[in-house]
């Protein structure tokens, strides 16, 4: 397998101060942005680490022995995280998804779970909590992770044949120990478990048939993921791209027919499609071919307190500096600053991108997805 590498910039250094307003406002439960896009979810890294080296993520070439992850003192802590949640949440977050790296490798995240659990919306409500993990420490931690609150779970699974599998995770991870994962999360109650398939053209595209028979028959959602421009460190190209219109294609061809349903609500990434005379679906999320930023109420927080707009954002905007600013802000502080950074707001990378490719991926360096999460 053949796979170009760029040499990556270290864009964890490229943030800005967080200004904070002169006049303060109580947060309404609504925050919308330039392009009057409601603030719903919220993506915490809560790890820069993994065990994985995926060719897509953090290709071996590049995240080696000698590169060097943050150290602890840099990442935040949960009473920061679980901080900065709850302001979140008075603004109109929802949901809340904890990503890395691995966020199983971040030590007691089950702690972390339970501190994020007991948080409500202004109405009383619960957040849905989730959490993407590659699978490899699910089997033991399934039980506990939902004892600590967790809603549901999201398994990144790039393909079923052990030996593409292995050569995807650049660790020689077995298929079998991820599926183990999975019915475990099942079984402790962690579902309806969705599964991710990043697609790369002439690297598992070959498994994207199989990948949709296998999983018809059980109770979880498969989804296919476009291979991404995330970052710089996976030297991506359009043409390794395999559009979700083929994905489809190549489902109803092998006698699986589908028919689409609407989408569950706004700002969805996937498009749902369901198998015909049964109850399971497979989502397709599209961001190279059918840009979804029209309706994107997602924002990110980086495992050391930078908050970025975008998955594909060049530039964020440091929280933890004012978090462990001696001049001790307040609540009230913090929640303007962040409101002025969401109503700021008006990427749509994947709609530019559709228009100019090939300009965009020579001309803007982006973060790292291992840094931010997906």
């Amino acid at each position: 397998m053949t796979e170009k590498f760029i040499p990556i910039t270290d864009m964890r250094l490229h943030a800005s101060q967080s200004d904070i307003p002169a006049e303060l406002v109580a947060p309404a439960g609504h925050l919308a942005d330039r392009l009057q896009r409601p603030l719903h979810d919220l993506r915490i890294s809560v790890t820069d680490r993994c065990n994985f080296r995926c060719v897509y993520c953090m290709p071996k070439e590049l995240f080696d022995k000698h590169y060097q992850y943050l150290p602890h003192n840099d990442l935040l802590s949960f009473e920061e995280i679980t901080r900065l949640a709850r302001i979140f949440v008075a603004h109109g977050v929802r949901k809340i998804r904890l990503t890395g790296g691995e966020p199983l490798l971040r030590k007691n995240i089950e702690d972390l779970i339970a501190m994020l659990a007991v948080l409500r919306t202004p109405d009383g409500e619960k957040l849905d909590l989730t959490l993407t993990t590659n699978g490899s420490l699910l089997a033991k931690k399934a039980s506990a992770l939902k004892a600590a609150g967790l809603s549901r779970i999201t398994v990144s699974l790039d393909s079923l044949d052990d030996g593409i599998f292995k050569r995807m995770n650049d660790v020689d991870f077995p298929v079998y120990d991820v599926l183990e994962g999975i019915d475990a999360a099942h079984a402790a109650g962690l579902g309806p478990v969705k599964v991710n398939m990043v697609v790369k053209a002439g690297v598992n595209d070959q498994e994207i048939v199989s990948m949709a028979r296998y999983f018809q028959h059980t109770p979880h959602t498969l989804r296919f993921i476009e291979y991404m421009d995330v970052g710089a460190s996976n030297g991506w190209q359009l043409n390794e791209v395999i559009p979700s219109d083929e994905i489809v294609r190549r489902i109803q061809q092998a006698g699986m027919p589908l028919i689409p349903l609407k989408s569950s609500r706004i700002g969805e990434t996937a498009e749902r499609w369901q198998h015909v005379g049964r109850s399971s679906e497979i989502g397709l999320i599209s961001s190279v071919t059918h840009a979804f930023c029209g309706d994107c109420n997602r924002i990110r927080l980086s495992t050391e307190g930078k908050l970025y707009t975008c998955l594909f954002a060049s530039h964020g905007h440091d929280l933890r500096a004012l978090l462990r600013d001696a001049k001790q802000y307040s609540d009230l502080q913090l929640s303007n600053a962040i409101a002025a950074i969401w109503q700021r707001r008006t990427d749509r990378y994947s709609e530019l991108r559709s228009q100019q490719t090939e300009a965009l991926n020579d001309q803007t360096k982006k973060i790292e997805m291992s840094y931010i999460g997906g």
